[in-house]
């Protein structure tokens, strides 16, 4: 076994280990790179890119079958699979190849496959093969879907989404579980692509709403084109010939079985850190052994060792952990004289249809940290003028203010062109604004965002108003 000694080693090769790498590197240290699995990022492989162009495919679909409301009347609508699924696989290997290329002009010095695994707290093994010895190391390892153990069971049918972008056709019909972002991106897609499919929610959750009122409009608006089941067990998954039996068991107790081709799992994803032996590090670990550190720093405790990416736990986005690799990365190369990193305002969007962004200090958070210090201004889309002349006239804008100092804090909503309203108002957020500030902005006529106005000015007379009594916050999480 041959001994590699170095100032940084960075486990992981995603979007966010890429991304320490150059900033350590930039910070004038000898790194190492180090990748047991193939190379390319979650977001291109697997994530955001692929996911996007299935989406894509299903809005053209879905603008076909909305044509008619406008007078326009396309003809006999007919769904390629196997054409929409070839040009997913393409444009995602392009996509893919991209960042293969740039692997390309990282030095072959600095890069180590294999698996790496602690030996003690500045010291690694990668597979049988080369000890790292590392003044500092960054751990980037990403995350992994989630499938329980008794669905693993019944099959390769059962699956993450993972393997859906490698389909060469559409199934005739898929259960989803979970109605997180993934499972109501991927469950709409294929359901307006022609897929039979029935999405699975033990609670009553949306995507990352926390609000009550936008949670409720989303699960309306939602449910009016989707079969979702809300407060609805998954009890069993068996194989059944070349289908599965799904055994679904609702609130009031009521078994339900029903045939599908695949049971799609986006239950949540885990990072991957508990083969790392953690233990050797000499770090901190929380009850479910992730790795305590500081978010502004990225370090974990006072040691050597920094964090970034999916591997935390705490927001598995690309931007994230893009973000949080170049601040474990930089401050990586100059230990032990670490500073705090730029963290943007959080930002997240479900590219369903509404979209769904929340952005800012979420509802929940806010109940706990401004409770009776925080006012609340909606606006409904069901009777806005550019979203009606669209008709996409659903959803909910609901924003936040701080009482005092009139600063805008965050929003929730479900609605049209959200990832863009999402985008003007995190900015806003990080600069900062007062909601009189942002109403002195220039708002055009007629669109979308006159919404946006519409929901401040509702804002802002509840914040002249007295600030109510602290009240606790309504609970509205997962089975209740």
């Amino acid at each position: 076994m041959k001994t590699l000694r170095t100032d940084v080693a960075v486990i992981g090769a995603g979007s966010a280990g890429l991304t320490a790498y150059r900033a350590a590197r930039a910070g004038g240290k000898r790194a190492v790179l180090i990748e047991s699995g193939p190379y390319g990022t979650t977001c291109a492989r697997v994530g955001c890119m692929p996911s996007k162009l299935l989406i894509a495919a299903a809005e053209a679909a879905h603008a076909l079958a909305a044509a008619p409301a406008f007078g326009v009347h396309p003809g006999q609508v007919r769904i390629d699979g196997q054409a929409v699924m070839a040009r997913v696989r393409s444009e995602r290997d392009r996509f893919v190849g991209f960042v293969l290329e740039g692997m390309e002009h990282i030095p072959e010095e600095d890069k180590l496959r294999g698996h790496a695994r602690f030996t003690g707290p500045r010291e690694l093994q990668v597979d049988e093969h080369t000890l790292v010895q590392a003044e500092r190391i960054v751990i980037a390892t990403g995350s992994t879907p989630m499938v329980p153990f008794e669905w693993q069971q019944a099959g390769e049918r059962v699956i993450t989404s993972d393997a859906v972008f490698d389909w060469t056709d559409l199934p005739q019909s898929v259960a989803v579980v979970g109605t997180g972002v993934i499972g109501l991106e991927l469950g709409q897609a294929l359901h307006r692509l022609g897929v039979r499919v029935a999405i699975f929610a033990r609670g009553g959750s949306v995507a990352q709403l926390g609000d009550p009122l936008v949670l409720a409009e989303a699960a309306k608006v939602l449910g009016a084109e989707l079969d979702i089941r809300f407060q609805t067990q998954v009890a069993a998954v068996e194989r059944d010939g070349e289908e599965l039996l799904l055994t679904s068991r609702d609130a009031a107790g009521q078994q339900r079985q029903e045939r599908y081709q695949y049971v799609l799992s986006a239950i949540g994803r885990k990072p991957n850190v508990h083969a790392l032996n953690l233990e050797l590090a000499q770090i901190a670990l929380d009850r479910r052994g992730i790795p305590l550190y500081d978010r502004r720093t990225m370090q974990c405790g006072s040691s050597a060792i920094f964090i970034a990416g999916d591997a935390d736990d705490e927001l598995p986005l690309l931007g994230e952990a893009a973000d949080q690799g170049k601040i474990a990365g930089a401050n990586a190369a100059r230990f032990p004289a670490v500073q705090p990193g730029l963290r943007r305002t959080p930002l997240t969007v479900a590219f369903c249809e509404p979209q769904i962004a929340t952005l800012g200090e979420d509802y929940h958070s806010l109940c706990a940290s401004h409770s009776g210090r925080f006012a609340v201004g909606m606006v409904s889309f069901s009777n806005q003028g550019r979203s009606r002349v669209m008709l996409q006239n659903h959803g909910m804008l609901r924003v936040y203010g701080e009482f005092g100092t009139g600063r805008f804090l965050g929003a929730e909503m479900i609605g049209p062109r959200a990832e863009h309203i999402g985008h003007l108002l995190s900015w806003a957020c990080q600069a900062g604004l007062t909601v009189d500030a942002m109403l002195d902005m220039p708002f055009y006529h007629p669109v979308v965002e006159e919404g946006v106005r519409t929901a401040l000015r509702d804002l802002a007379q509840n914040l002249a108003k007295e600030p109510p009594a602290p009240q606790p916050c309504p609970d509205c999480t997962p089975g209740t």
